[in-house]
């Protein structure tokens, strides 16, 4: 009998509790899509700072800012069920390429408006649509793509590296668009242009990636039937079901403060573009620290207790930061808001995936994906309540909303013996063990 490979060893035996941080980075293929998805986070940061100002420049409103997120939820809302299920059935890296040339368009002439001072606030709410339906199925196909690109132990690992990719951009995206906002020569305009180039620079990059084909047997049954199948997987699985709810509550009801910044900074600070900026940034910054810190987590048997902490510790610093009466101490706080929401997310994520069967990547992550859905629909209402009550209330309830959904989930999950599955099953899973999950979710279908 030959040798086993490196890699087939590497999987037939428990990963150790503590990975190395960059470990999924050894994998080459794993590092195009990083790459790829680097320019792409580095143009929506951007474009996510710029939108947010001009929209409020615009328009002087917070209702006008949650309009503009709602434009980017609504389409994720109806579309990211179906995305999840075109990851699953079509080839990955097409998905990818097609749907962030799109953005590449929108951006594209978004900048020319702006150009040519031909802008109105109804072109934000366009390209918000836009974009929120070029995301319903970038999410998925991105996030399901890791499973086909990295071994079945560095799976947790590949996820929270992605999500540090995100905030790595985070640190100095917004903080560069800010700058850029604020200088004559750049402007609006040219922040536009640049975000345009980043999508352009993606595209390019993923082209050299694998096709990513669905699995064998993937396109035997409607895409209706595979929508409804994955519904019904997530309703048998109750630790990953659980995991979704929490995602839901708190992606939904507090990830929204970061489209109020640019209220927070005008209004309550009374500065501009850079301390907009500035405070972007430093949520980034908490946020990277915190995922290079988690990413050598994923595997370990108390992550699940790690990421509930990190989920009440994050609604508790949004809260401070809602309350605190100077510029210089509202940095700090939401550094702190930064580190505990990316530690959260991070880790929901990467137990939603490395849980999940193979087949359901797709549809688990679209799942995931609604929650930013709810994000953008939910940020309507609640801009509408900040012009009634005051930004820094808004954001204390916000947190609060985090707070009660993490901890009530969490001793539901105690209560019904769904915490205990999710410890035991928390450890990167061994070749094993993922085949008796395989075998388990054929016998349920």
């Amino acid at each position: 009998m030959p040798p086993a490979s490196a890699d087939t060893q590497g999987q037939d035996r428990a990963a150790p509790a503590r990975q190395r941080t960059f470990a999924a980075l050894a994998q080459p293929a794993y590092r195009v899509l990083w790459w790829g998805t680097l320019f792409s986070f580095l143009g929506m940061q951007m474009q996510m700072v710029a939108r947010g100002y001009l929209a409020y420049e615009l328009t002087g409103s917070n209702t006008a800012l949650g309009g503009v997120m709602i434009a980017f939820g609504v389409p994720q809302l109806l579309l990211s069920l179906w995305g999840g299920v075109v990851a699953d059935r079509l080839p990955k890296r097409n998905v990818l390429i097609l749907w962030q040339g799109v953005i590449a368009v929108a951006s594209g002439l978004m900048a020319l408006a702006i150009a040519t001072d031909h802008v109105a606030y109804w072109m934000l709410l366009a390209t918000g649509v836009v974009t929120g339906v070029a995301f319903s199925f970038i999410g998925p196909a991105r996030q399901a793509f890791i499973g086909d690109l990295v071994p079945g132990h560095l799976m947790g690992n590949a996820i929270v590296l992605q999500q540090a990719n995100m905030n790595g951009t985070r640190v100095f995206g917004p903080a560069l668009a800010g700058a850029l906002i604020a200088t004559p020569l750049v402007g609006m305009a040219g922040v536009y242009a640049l975000t345009t180039l980043g999508f352009i620079v993606a595209v390019v990059t993923m082209a050299r990636l694998p096709p990513g084909h669905p699995r064998p047997g993937a396109n035997h049954r409607s895409p209706l039937q595979d929508t409804l199948d994955g519904l019904r997987y997530i309703v048998r699985d109750r630790p990953i079901g659980i995991l979704l709810l929490m995602s839901f509550g708190v992606v939904a009801l507090a990830f929204p403060y970061q489209g109020f910044l640019a209220s927070v900074a005008k209004s309550e600070f009374h500065r501009g573009a850079v301390a907009l900026g500035a405070l972007s940034s430093a949520a980034a910054v908490g946020a990277l620290g915190a995922t290079l810190v988690v990413a050598g987590l994923t595997g370990h048997r108390h992550v699940w207790r790690v990421q509930t902490v990190s989920g009440i510790a994050f609604g508790a610093a949004l809260i401070a930061f809602g309350f605190t009466p100077r510029f210089e101490l509202a940095l700090f706080a939401i550094l702190l808001v930064g580190a505990f929401a990316s530690a959260f997310q991070s880790l929901n994520n990467a137990l939603a995936m490395t849980l999940s069967d193979p087949r359901y990547y797709g549809r688990v992550q679209a799942l995931l994906g609604i929650g930013w859905s709810l994000f953008g629909i939910v940020s309507l209402p609640l801009g509408i309540v900040a012009d009634i009550i005051g930004i820094r209330r808004t954001l204390g309830l916000m947190g609060l909303s985090a707070v009660v959904t993490v901890a009530g989930l969490h001793l539901l999950a105690m209560l019904t013996g769904t915490g205990e599955q999710l410890r035991g099953r928390a450890a990167a899973p061994t070749v094993a063990e993922a085949e008796e999950r395989r075998v388990i979710g054929t016998r349920h279908r």
